[in-house]
């Protein structure tokens, strides 16, 4: 069945087809109003040589009408071994059996015969040359003796796919043309040589094969695939031609009782053959699926522990990307090679909101997005050799938000490359975040009210950032004292309860080596000395930020009459690991202060 994802430009033609409500007969001949005459169909001038007459303009059919076509008259629901015979019926309900004249088209040639029988099994049909003789020709000469010569070589027969009938505006041809069209584009641009050897003959063929190859030729037409992955997958589709030709060739040759050496051999070397021509074909299947060649309408049809599988190309996307169940979207390649760029405005380009979201292997290229490039608005984001190429503003976690950022690389950023806010959680190990205005932006999290954030850096190289390779946003010290006194002017009557106080009062770990007050910070690793003072600075300055909370949530307490607070009530971890960074030529260092 059609997917509902998808949207095509549909229309009901009643010049082309009847209403299937009227008549719910299957026989085939209902594409017209037969009441009606003259024909439904355009005529195809001939552009050049005048000497062959206009045949039908066939060639331009929307998707819906050769989808109609295929589903609901030639094919239906048949098995791949029944396509012949299905087919071979369908012919003999609506092809005219004799007496209509066609351009016999080739690669050499086109010649106009007269069909004077035709054989649907066999899908050929019987014809006689018109004379004098009408063709017209490409690098050759030919005569009426050798054409007759050729035909007379071919018992007069000829494939029904290479014939067009000539126009005719009667209408009594109209089924004539239109069924030769749907044959030839059938067995030019959907049919494989190896699909009557698949071993999921059970299964529907239109649903199976037609309907995804139907549609990816009309993604392709409409430029809706990316130009990389079209050329990919017609290269693909030539060696899986190829391979299959060599397969039947050298299994032909096999004798089915011969023990010889040389047979034992070709059995050895077919067996490879195949096992590469169904790698192949598996190749072909995946991108024909038409959601691996649309990413929005890919990841929206993803439910809990879906894989996406996003194969190389460069596809354009004009709406944000929002993931909220636990899915994998994945690149089957580099990152380079799997891009997915948004040009126009919005809120943010991709949003993460599932519990357990992975994405490997991507390139983002954002263009004015409001609120990053990447919003880990809550749940858990796990990102792993992707590239974020921003213009407007980095990777947001908030609030509540888990992000694991792994091998990445990060820049143009016009505010922070990443931004973490209190109370998420956030681990980068590995990754490159370079030439944005600010290289982390750690938001404010001194308030009693805040979380804090659990943080780990490790590995990554913050380098030609215009301001600080990292940054936190903090009050400054004036405020901060004020703060102070009005905590002991003023109690706050949220903190008021029934006995029970829900504070946090953070127990920090930087690096495995606990720490409980503000002291001077030793490391409990070896750092290279270049490296040592960006590295030192946060953890101190995360640490002292951490202690003066701890002071401000004490106060309030003691403001309450608590004078010894139950450690469970008052502990929050919050993991430090701060090591191995490399900041280089950030325009105002390694590491600084906002205050406001």
């Amino acid at each position: 069945m059609c997917n509902p994802n998808l949207t095509y430009t549909l229309f009901s033609n009643t010049e082309l087809f009847q209403n299937d409500d009227e008549d719910d007969d299957d026989s085939g001949t209902a594409y017209f109003n037969l009441d009606m005459a003259g024909t439904r169909l355009q005529r195809a001038e001939r552009i050049g040589d005048a000497s062959l007459p206009d045949t039908f303009q066939t060639n331009e059919l929307l998707y819906y009408e050769r989808f109609k076509a295929y589903q609901d008259y030639m094919l239906g629901d048949c098995k791949t071994s029944e396509v012949k015979a299905f087919t071979a019926d369908y012919l003999e309900k609506v092809l005219e059996p004799c007496d209509w004249q066609a351009q016999w088209c080739t690669d050499v040639f086109d010649v106009l015969v007269e069909v004077v029988d035709v054989n649907y099994k066999e899908l050929k049909a019987q014809v006689k040359l018109v004379v004098p003789l009408q063709c017209e020709t490409r690098g050759c000469e030919l005569t009426e003796e050798a054409m007759n010569t050729l035909l007379e070589a071919t018992l007069q027969k000829v494939p029904l796919q290479e014939l067009r009938a000539v126009f005719d505006e009667s209408g009594d041809f109209d089924q004539t043309a239109l069924a030769l069209e749907h044959l030839r584009f059938f067995y030019k641009h959907i049919w494989r040589q190896w699909d009557d050897e698949d071993e999921d003959d059970d299964f529907d063929y239109f649903v199976r094969c037609v309907e995804p190859r139907l549609r990816l030729f009309y993604d392709i037409l409409e430029d809706r695939v990316p130009a990389g992955l079209v050329a990919e997958y017609y290269s693909l589709l030539a060696r899986c031609s190829q391979k299959f030709q060599e397969f039947s060739s050298l299994r032909n040759g096999i004798s089915s009782d011969s023990e010889s050496e040389l047979d034992n051999v070709s059995m050895v070397e077919g067996l490879r053959m195949y096992e590469q021509m169904e790698a192949l074909k598996r190749k072909l299947r995946i991108m024909e699926n038409p959601l691996l060649s649309e990413p929005l309408l890919a990841v929206s049809a993803c439910y809990e522990g879906d894989v996406v599988i996003i194969l190389p190309g460069h596809y354009n996307v004009t709406s944000s990307i929002s993931i909220p169940d636990s899915i994998s979207v994945e690149g089957f390649g580099l990152p380079d090679e799997v891009v997915i760029e948004k040009k126009n405005k919005g809120d943010s380009f991709v949003e993460s909101t599932g519990a357990d979201v992975k994405i490997s292997n991507v390139k983002f290229i954002q263009h004015d997005a409001i609120e990053g490039i990447l919003c880990v608005r809550q749940g858990k984001l796990e990102m792993e050799n992707c590239v974020l190429q921003c213009e407007t503003t980095g990777v947001i976690v908030r609030t509540s938000g888990h992000l694991t950022m792994n091998m990445c690389d990060l820049y143009g950023s016009k505010g922070a490359g990443v931004e973490i806010y209190p109370g998420s959680v956030c681990s980068m190990v590995g990754n490159g975040i370079h030439h944005c205005k600010e290289g982390i932006l750690i938001k404010d999290f001194a308030d009693e009210l805040d979380t804090m954030p659990k943080i780990t850096m490790v590995n990554n190289v913050i380098h030609n950032n215009e301001g600080y390779g990292v940054i936190l946003v903090k009050p400054s010290d004036a405020a901060a004292a004020q703060g102070e006194a009005a905590q002991e002017d003023t109690p706050s009557d949220w903190m008021k309860g029934e006995g029970k106080l829900q504070v946090d009062v953070p127990v920090i770990v930087v690096d495995d080596c606990s720490v409980k007050e503000p002291v001077s910070y030793s490391s409990c690793y070896v750092v290279p000395p270049e490296f040592t003072e960006g590295n030192d600075a946060i953890k101190r300055e995360l640490v002292a930020t951490s202690a003066k909370k701890q002071r401000l949530q004490k106060s309030r307490l003691k403001e309450l009459g608590v004078t010894k607070a139950d450690d469970n009530l008052l502990s929050q971890e919050m993991f430090v690991s701060i090591q191995d960074n490399q900041f280089r030529r950030n325009g105002m260092g390694s590491f600084g202060t906002f205050l406001y």
